[in-house]
């Protein structure tokens, strides 16, 4: 067994007094660069152009980008709205700025602010220590596991949500095999996630995502885990393109579904997956591969980069308030009363 927290080295989104500073996701794993968001519009463009990504991590960029707005003298509701229009879907970009907003109501006061903003951060990493661990008590040992996309440090303030699981899994001899799926376009899990865990010790293989299936009907895997962007009253989930496909497979194989994600994706005001606006990019990521065009000219993509995983096919959420098992609305409502 290892020490706790001994597979926890990354912070990917620092404060440094007047900047922010993001590790550059878009590069890695063959390239280590960060990038210095001095003002709320970088801090907008490095949201858009998944610089930074992840919904937490997100959330706290934003949180910082209000903080530079300010200290800028910008009009602050005109900066809220600029941060608010950068992604659609992770209802924690939507959270943090609020959790500004009021801050702002009482005035800029700068003090104020930072202090929110660093809340937002350290209480999102307490958070995903406290997910981890509620998460892995879930896992039998010596069980495989296979996550999707990135939920890791550096979706989040530290440590992960999906893969805060695995890292607390790890340490406490739980998880013996894991296994990351590739995510198309961006390939997520292939660039991000195994450099993650690789860089913190965690021993993993790579997948296709087509073979996610197959993987599951060899009884390598007991459980899919993943993290979310955005979770309705009901418990349906929105997360990456390609969780809905794996919570099927999941179920048609036996293997048990886990979504992990902090409070502050619960969005009790959204009755059911149906209602949440699932974010369109531009095809040309689609039709390429590194930079590099892999389709004929001429054709055409459709690039959703979020679906809908309803409820039914979940067997348990995991949030810092506590577990859910097989969620469902009056489920929902016991854990969030009162959001």
């Amino acid at each position: 067994m290892s020490e706790p927290h001994a597979h926890d080295t990354i912070r990917a989104v620092q404060w440094h007094g007047d900047h922010l500073r993001l590790l550059d996701q878009r590069r890695l794993p063959s390239e280590e660069s960060w990038i210095e968001c001095r003002n709320c519009e970088s801090v907008y463009r490095a949201i858009a152009d998944l610089v930074v990504r992840g919904a937490p991590a997100i959330g706290i960029a934003a949180a910082w980008g209000v903080v530079l707005a300010s200290r800028d003298g910008m009009d602050m509701p005109s900066a809220l709205a600029r941060l608010r229009e950068a992604r659609p879907t992770a209802v924690n970009l939507m959270w943090a700025l609020d959790r500004m907003k009021r801050r702002i109501v009482d005035g800029t006061d700068d003090t104020l602010l930072v202090e929110e903003a660093r809340a937002i951060q350290d209480e999102d990493l307490q958070a995903n220590r406290r997910m981890g661990a509620l998460g892995a008590a879930l896992i039998e040992p010596g069980s495989g596991v296979l996550t999707h996309c990135n939920t890791g440090s550096l979706a989040t303030a530290g440590y992960g949500t999906a893969l805060g699981v695995i890292r607390a899994g790890v340490e406490q001899g739980r998880i013996s095999r894991v296994y990351a799926g590739e995510t198309r376009p961006w390939l997520q899990g292939a660039r991000l996630t195994m450099w993650e865990l690789r860089r913190d010790g965690i021993p993993a293989q790579l997948i296709a995502d087509a073979a996610a299936a197959y993987l599951m009907r060899t009884g390598k895997v007991q459980w899919v885990i993943i993290g979310a962007d955005r979770i309705a009253a009901n418990g349906d989930v929105a997360n990456k393109i390609g969780s809905y496909a794996l919570a099927i497979a999941a179920r048609h194989h036996g293997v048990r579904f886990l979504v992990v994600a902090p409070s502050s994706t619960v969005d009790m005001a959204t009755a059911t997956g149906d209602d949440i606006e699932i974010e369109l990019r531009d095809p040309a990521e689609l039709l390429q591969c590194g930079g590099v065009r892999t389709v004929v000219a001429g054709a055409e993509a459709w690039n959703p980069v979020f679906d809908v995983t309803p409820a039914a096919l979940i067997d348990a959420f995991v949030s810092e308030r506590g577990v859910v098992l097989k969620p469902d609305a009056a489920r929902m409502r016991e854990l969030f009363p009162g959001d």
